[in-house]
């Protein structure tokens, strides 16, 4: 029999019609004066790139930011939820190429066509605070910033070996290489090439940096470990060993000076610039040392170089260890980096296990100057590297532990004047320069007379040329623009060039929520008044993948401004939530990967609220989501059964409005039970664990056992009053998950307002207590049956039960009860023989 199109659940004719409503509303979302008088609340995705549509790995990111903001604003918060653009980047310049399409126009075009989609989903932002990092009025204050570090010493130019892509055309920093390959063009191998590039010095925060993390206890451990391994600070010693015949002296770097009595050879890197003196008169060892480059090069393009296969090759020169005065052979070694340490070492065979397999190979001697402090008599096996031990064939040393040699080497080295205890760090200084168009000019210009000049203030921004061929070949596109390129030096008034290459585009991503909260100011980058009250951001949500690069960044950022003294925060983010990948066929859903399903299709069949709720039902947040198409349309049928169960009683509900029920009994209390359940449940979950698939599983339960009850219901069994908290209770739970839906239903009860400005219900705790347990009932420690007994049921009572149950009768029958085992409130379990 046909369903009754009245309580049809139709979401193509709901949604439209508050999709269009809500856009006649530009306050709805949009956040209240600081002097509101509510906590505020800011809760943030990360800006996506504008690459052409939505997936739906998309909307399950910002599904849970929405669901968090529509939450908070019921619960009585000044909820800051923008949006923006990640504007800048290379697929612009690719689509350029294919489509001849200027990338402004490509880019833009992309904009116009997500921000449609997400105002098609229901996604509560605030328009008015749009970002687009590729516009002038955002990327002339990328532009402030970096004059402002430039000032301070933290951007500066120099030569660097650096990562380059061959498909990009343009130099990757180090934490987008992976594997060996570009983070974009995921099989394309990086190669190392020299340029002069410009750096900013995160390095000079890298302590800070480190420190910062046991701060941030709203953040994924996981996340926190990554960027503590990213940073990578190690403590040792920086060594002198003076260089036989030669006015030169070679720092190493150890963690294990306890061990430089060991030290039979010094290993250089490739790079090392005594390994070009030695080299320069001596054509066979620059050959062997070339033939080391290469197979350095050749490791860092596999992304392998840890495992790299251990080569060198003796100078034939000489060094001194200061300690002892010992004779050591100095080495260039292919396992040696350059950007590590001092780019050169100390080599311990008898206590490390790289340098004992580079003796073996190499015949080189190996010392024990460590014993194990457990039997100092034997000699332990080589290579031993454990510090639980002490010194031996270490002169006045000897005896000690490794602990206490280390201090006491150091202060002799600091004593002696060639050495000092220092700290080094794996991470590197953030190199920014990118020899492509479609990114943030970099605001320098050369001059021949007066070298590197700065743009003034008031010629911000350098504007990028909107007419442009792009190669992707022969340097920076910008460079073949004569009118871009030639200019007067601000400083000289002479003929000069500007700086031709762009700005990482991660400089767009590291300060735009900043922004957010002051987007049209037009003579900063934002207020700090503004920013004082927001920051930090309360939540924010994005992928794992961006725990080094983005995030990383971003602190570095805010610890750049608040020394400019913009802000007073140290750390921009409070809580930091990486959800899960979408999944399907066996690979994260990509546009790269062409597994794309586009959220179009999903909201044409089953609706925008199925799409949204399926991305939050289908997993915990944190988890991988396997996406399979059957779960929206299982969700589109449980939203069909909400709206029915609703519409159907909705009469009896409206008319109840303002009533007070009498004291709840019977089928009245049962559903008012659940229903305060579902709803501390959910609240705690929003507050806590985030397991917004329970959320949505409970509040499904919440409907079965209203529709078990349909036949009370219809029979009037349940007071009016109850049936109006029942079902508008149930519209609030809803809201943050299915919004469309809410707002009809909202409104289907008579109910006056948005229902995102509603208050969020509240639970009685008293109401919610079960008046009696469950009870499992086991013979001979096997499950037999459950029975129900009252919350504060004595043992005796819960014996009674279960020995009275029909299930246990029938197993007992003809048998004798040994013994009954009572666990109070828990169990009861019968030895039966």
């Amino acid at each position: 029999m046909a369903e009754d199109n009245e309580l049809r659940y139709d979401p193509a004719q709901i949604e439209p019609k508050w999709q269009e409503r809500w856009a006649a509303e530009p306050r709805l979302y949009a956040a209240e004066p600081a002097d509101c008088g509510k906590p505020k609340y800011y809760v943030l995705e990360m800006l996506p790139y504008p690459s052409g549509q939505l997936h739906m790995g998309h909307v399950r990111n910002y599904s849970i930011g929405d669901a968090l903001a529509r939450h908070m604003w019921m619960r009585g918060y000044n909820v800051l939820h923008p949006m923006g653009w990640d504007a800048f980047g290379l697929p612009a310049e690719n689509a350029a190429l294919k489509n001849h399409t200027p990338p402004r126009e490509w880019t833009l075009s992309n904009i116009a066509g997500m921000k449609r989609q997400f105002e098609r989903l229901g996604m509560g932002f605030d328009w008015a605070t749009e970002v687009t990092t590729c516009l002038p009025d955002y990327y002339r204050w990328n532009q402030w910033f970096f004059l402002r570090m430039y000032e301070k010493g933290l951007a500066y130019r120099k030569k660097s070996k650096v990562n380059w892509c061959p498909d990009c055309a343009t130099v990757l920093a180090n934490e987008q290489v992976v594997n060996g390959c570009c983070w974009r063009h995921e099989t394309t191998l990086v190669e190392q090439r020299d340029l002069v590039q410009w750096f900013f010095r995160i390095t000079a925060y890298a302590q800070e940096l480190l420190d910062g993390l046991d701060k941030l206890d709203g953040w994924p451990e996981k996340v926190r470990t990554m960027q503590r391994n990213w940073i990578g600070r190690s403590e040792g010693t920086e060594v002198d060993f003076a260089v036989e015949g030669s006015a030169e002296k070679i720092r190493v770097f150890t963690t294990r000076v306890d061990t430089i009595f060991g030290a039979t050879s010094v290993q250089l890197a490739p790079q090392h610039a005594l390994v070009a003196e030695f080299t320069a008169a001596d054509a066979r060892l620059k050959a062997q040392v070339d033939e080391l480059l290469e197979q350095q090069k050749k490791a860092r393009e596999a992304g392998d170089l840890g495992a790299i296969e251990k080569h060198g090759v003796p100078t034939g020169r000489f060094a001194f260890n200061p300690y002892n005065g010992q004779r050591v052979p100095i080495w260039v070694a292919n396992y040696i980096l350059a950007d590590y340490g001092t780019g050169a070492i100390m080599s311990v065979p008898g206590h490390d296990e790289r340098d004992f397999e580079f003796a073996m190979k190499y015949g080189l001697p190996i010392i024990q100057v460590i014993q194990p402090i457990q039997n100092v008599e034997s000699v332990e096996r080589l290579p031993f590297c454990s510090e639980d031990g002490v010194l031996m064939n270490s002169g006045e040393y000897d005896g000690l532990s490794c602990a206490e040699a280390q201090k006491r080497l150091q202060e002799a080295a600091a004593l002696g004047g060639f050495g000092e205890a220092t700290v080094t760090f794996r991470l590197k200084d953030w190199g920014v320069s990118r020899q492509r168009y479609w990114g943030t000019p970099i605001p320098m210009i050369h001059c021949e007379r007066d070298g590197l000049v700065p743009v003034p203030d008031d010629q911000l921004p350098v504007l990028l040329p909107e007419q442009i061929e792009i190669t992707q070949q022969g340097g920076s596109p910008l460079g073949r623009v004569p009118e871009f390129v030639n200019v007067t030096c601000p400083k000289c008034g002479g003929p000069a060039l500007r700086e031709t290459d762009t700005m990482d585009t991660f400089v767009d991503s590291s300060w735009y929520f900043y922004r957010y909260t002051d987007a049209k100011n037009a003579k900063a980058p934002f207020d700090p008044q503004v920013v004082k009250y927001w920051f930090p951001i309360d939540q924010y949500i994005g992928g794992v993948e961006h725990a080094i690069l983005h995030l990383i960044y971003s602190r570095f950022w805010t610890k750049v401004m608040r020394d400019l003294g913009l802000v007073e925060i140290d750390e921009p983010v409070r809580r930091q939530f990486s959800q899960g990948m979408v999944i399907k066929d066996r690979a994260k859903m990509s546009k790269s990967k062409g597994n794309v399903v586009s959220p179009d299709d999903m909201v044409a069949r089953y609706g925008a609220d199925s799409a949204r709720m399926y991305s939050l039902f289908a997993a915990p947040p944190d988890r991988d989501l396997d996406w399979q198409e059957d779960g929206v349309a299982g969700v589109s049928r449980f939203l069909g059964r909400v709206w029915r169960l609703v519409t159907k009683y909705a009469p009896v509900a409206r008319s109840a409005r303002g009533q007070q029920a009498d004291a709840p009994t019977g089928i009245s209390l049962k559903l008012l039970r659940k229903l305060h359940q579902t709803t501390a449940k959910i609240t705690q979950d929003f507050e806590g664990r985030w397991h917004f698939n329970t959320c949505v599983a409970a509040i499904m339960e919440l409907v079965n056992e209203l529709q078990a009850a349909d036949a009370q219901l219809a029979a009037g069994e349940v007071a009016a009053p109850v049936m109006h908290e029942l079902l508008r209770t149930l519209v609030l739970l809803l809201a943050p998950f299915a919004p469309y839906l809410a707002a009809e239903l909202w409104q289907t009860l008579g109910e006056e307002g948005a229902v995102l400005r509603a208050p969020w219900p509240g639970s009685n705790a008293e109401l919610a207590r079960e008046d009696e347990l469950e009870i499992p009932v086991q013979i001979n420690g096997k499950l037999v049956t459950v029975v129900r007994v009252a919350m504060d049921a004595t043992q005796q009572a819960m014996e009674a039960a279960a020995l009275g149950d029909e299930k246990v009768l029938s197993r007992t029958s003809g048998k004798s009860v040994a013994k009954v085992i009572v666990v109070p409130g828990k169990l009861v379990n019968l030895v039966v023989k």
